[in-house]
Order: structure tokens, then C-alpha cells, then sequence
């Protein structure tokens, strides 16, 4: 049976809004790369030529909009994303944080993070981004061996990755970068020994991903003909998923989400927006965004080509769709969220969003399995259930 949604939006009239409860974040989409990486299934175009000054101006007016719909909120983290970010000019960059801090209350300790591939690294420009007011930047190192980066499709070589971790280093207190795991060709001593190394020269906080086949990337089409030789099976990835909660551990990096590991005080901020299912903005092609007040809740998207976006955003609007999410949708997003944090949700707050999740006998039968726990209002996936997580998540929708 079915409770109304008008008992539920009562239920939650006292309840935090879900900036309140989660955070607000705002999320830029800078569409553009040297090159596409075969494995890569995000919005992202090589070109020679940018208008930079065009862009910054059409990404100012979007946050400007975004600002006059929902006022009167705190600003916990601004992340560029793409593509590629570090191709931005420091005064593209500083448009949109001084855009951002227009309408919108920076909270005392915001994290302004950015994306930056090793080939685009040198001094004098993370110096221009730590002046317009980045404070982290994330690097897309991808691996720390030759051939693997070659056969990802990296423009940078391991040495130019180590150099430039250097040089963000040199700039910024906080710096993360990514690895991908699970490769071509690699045993776990490999990936023991790569991980290991990765942990000597970390400062606080690792993304560290299984390499995944998307549909629509090069990697994909190779697969399927069968040029793609070597990769792990399934248990060979688990075992790696296994190896790599060990040295992080050991390393003093715990695992805080399914693939990211930082120190004690070191997570990424932004990130913990979308898990924690507050709200954020989205602007740039193809950006996401979940703004809401109260109960209604809406999902919106730009237009994902560049050029389409550019003229749109210019006319007024780059989004291209805007939805409101039902109450149960919303509880669904929340717990696969959620669910990938350590630290779990909170079941009171899902349950006002959607009763019948993650409830009765569903709930009893993943906890009796081992793959989830709970402790008064927390639900959480244990080490076991993170190997097997869409499935936990399956189990529990209603």
C-alpha cells in the first residue's frame, strides 16, 4: 500500500531542507580536452580554438540565473569538472567564483576544487587559479606505468604525472589526483606495487577507480570485437577492490565512499554534496544539477553539445530539461547515494521520503547476509556488501 504524498509532506514540514541536511554545492562543466580518452563516457570534445572569454561570460550569466532561483544559501564547495578544467584561463576561472560569491554565501571553509590533467600543469597558471581562489585540485594521473598510460590513451607520461603533482603541491595544501585500476594485463603484485607507490607520494586524498567498460566509448567498440585482451575477471577484480581497502588502510587512508580514500578531516567536500544528497547546481554542457525546497525536488540538465549550450546560455537558459522528482524517486536516489558511503544515510530520512524502502523484510535479509548494518537511524554497507553494491541496492528498492 501506497501512503499519500500529502502525509508525507507533512511528515517533513519541520525537516531540514535538503541543502540544510546534505549541503549545496555548485558543479562546472568545462566540456573540453586535448584529446578523448578511450575509456572515457563523459560530455567531453577536443577543439583547437576557445573563446574563452565568450564562455566565461555565458558561465557567470548561468550561475547568476541559478542564484536568483534559489537565494539564501550557503556555498559549501565549487568543483570544475569536465573535460578538462586546467585548460580554463585563471580569469575564466576567477568569473565564475566571483559570479558564485555574488549570490551565494561562501561558508567559512569552502572548497573550490579543479580538475587538471598533468600535461596542462606549470606554475605560473595554478598559480593564476590559487589567486582567483581554487584551493584543491584534483589530477588525472590514471596510472603510474608507461605502457598502461599509452594504452589509455594519456597524453602525459609518468614522469610529466609526478612533476606536476610536485608543482600542485608546491601551490596547494589539498591535492588528490586518480588512479585506474584493474587494467590490461595487470596481476595484483602490479597493482600492489603501483598502489603502494601511489600511497608514498600522496598527500590526502586518492581516487582510486576499477576500470569499467561504458557503452559509446572506444574501449567499448574494441571489446566488443574483441580487440581488448587482458582484462581481469571477476574475481581477480575483487581481489584488487580487497588489496587496495588494505594498503589504503594501512596507509592511514580510509575508505569513505566506494573509490575514494582520504585521511582523517581530508574528504572531498563537494563530493560528499552528492552523497549526502544535498543540493547542487549544475552549469556547462551536459551539467547536473537537484535544487528543491521543501518537499518538491527538481532534476535539470544543460545542453550537452558545447556549441548549442553557448547560444542558449546566451540567450538566457542553457537547460535543456528540468524535471520534479517524486518522493519516492528522490528516495531512491538517496539511497544509492548513500549507500556508498561508509558512513551510510540516515533511514529516518528516507523513510519520510519513501516508507517502503529499505524496509521489513528486504532490509532483515541483506543484514542476516552481511552485506548491510545498522545502528539507531544510520544504514550502512559493510566491506562485504560494497563488493556486490548495486545488487544491495536492488534488493532494497520496494
Amino acid at each position: 500500500m501506497r501512503f499519500g504524498n500529502s502525509w508525507r509532506a507533512a511528515l517533513r514540514a519541520d525537516t531540514p531542507e535538503n541543502w540544510q541536511s546534505g549541503g549545496f554545492g555548485l558543479y562546472v562543466h568545462w566540456p573540453f580536452c586535448e584529446a578523448k580518452c578511450p575509456y572515457c563516457d563523459f560530455n567531453s570534445h577536443v577543439t583547437r580554438q576557445i573563446d574563452q572569454r565568450r564562455w566565461a561570460n555565458a558561465l557567470a550569466a548561468e550561475i547568476r540565473r541559478a542564484g536568483r532561483e534559489s537565494p539564501d544559501r550557503v556555498l559549501r564547495s565549487i568543483f570544475f569538472g569536465g573535460g578538462t578544467p586546467s585548460l580554463m584561463e585563471a580569469e575564466t576561472v576567477k568569473s565564475v567564483i566571483d559570479a558564485a560569491r555574488d549570490f551565494w554565501t561562501f561558508s567559512n571553509d569552502i572548497e573550490i576544487t579543479l580538475e587538471a590533467n598533468p600535461r596542462s600543469v606549470e606554475a605560473g597558471r595554478f598559480e593564476g587559479y590559487a589567486r582567483a581562489g581554487v584551493n584543491r585540485v584534483s589530477l588525472g594521473v590514471q596510472s603510474l606505468r608507461e605502457v598502461d598510460l599509452r594504452r589509455l590513451g594519456r597524453l602525459h607520461d609518468a614522469g610529466e604525472a609526478k612533476a606536476a603533482f610536485d608543482v600542485a603541491r608546491s601551490v596547494f595544501d589539498r591535492v588528490s589526483f586518480d588512479l585506474i585500476y584493474a587494467r590490461q594485463d595487470q596481476s595484483l603484485s602490479d597493482w600492489q606495487n603501483e598502489l603502494s607507490e601511489a600511497l608514498d607520494m600522496a598527500a590526502d586524498h586518492l581516487s582510486l577507480y576499477q576500470l569499467t567498460i561504458e557503452e559509446g566509448t572506444a574501449f567499448w567498440d574494441r571489446a566488443r570485437n574483441g580487440g581488448l585482451r587482458g582484462l581481469p575477471d571477476e574475481d581477480l577484480g575483487a581481489g584488487m577492490y580487497e588489496l587496495t581497502q588494505e594498503l589504503c588502510r594501512s596507509a592511514g587512508f580510509e575508505a569513505y565512499e566506494v573509490s575514494n580514500y582520504a585521511r582523517e578531516g581530508a574528504q572531498s567536500r563537494h563530493n560528499l554534496v552528492y552523497w549526502h544528497y544535498g543540493d547542487w547546481v549544475g552549469v556547462g554542457p551536459g551539467a547536473h544539477g537537484r535544487v528543491g525546497t521543501g518537499t518538491e525536488r527538481q532534476a535539470t540538465v544543460a545542453w550537452s553539445m558545447p556549441g548549442k549550450w553557448l547560444e542558449e546560455a546566451e540567450r538566457g537558459n542553457g537547460t535543456e530539461s528540468r524535471a520534479i522528482l517524486s518522493l519516492q524517486d528522490q528516495a531512491s536516489e538517496y539511497l544509492m547515494m548513500g549507500l556508498r558511503l561508509s558512513e551510510g544515510l540516515d533511514i529516518d530520512r528516507l523513510h519520510q521520503l519513501d516508507p517502503q524502502i529499505a524496509a521489513g523484510s528486504a532490509l532483515a535479509e541483506m543484514r542476516d547476509l552481511g552485506f548491510v548494518q545498522t545502528k539507531g537511524s544510520r544504514l550502512w554497507t559493510t566491506e562485504k556488501g560494497r563488493l556486490v553494491l548495486n545488487s544491495v541496492i536492488a534488493a532494497l528498492m520496494p
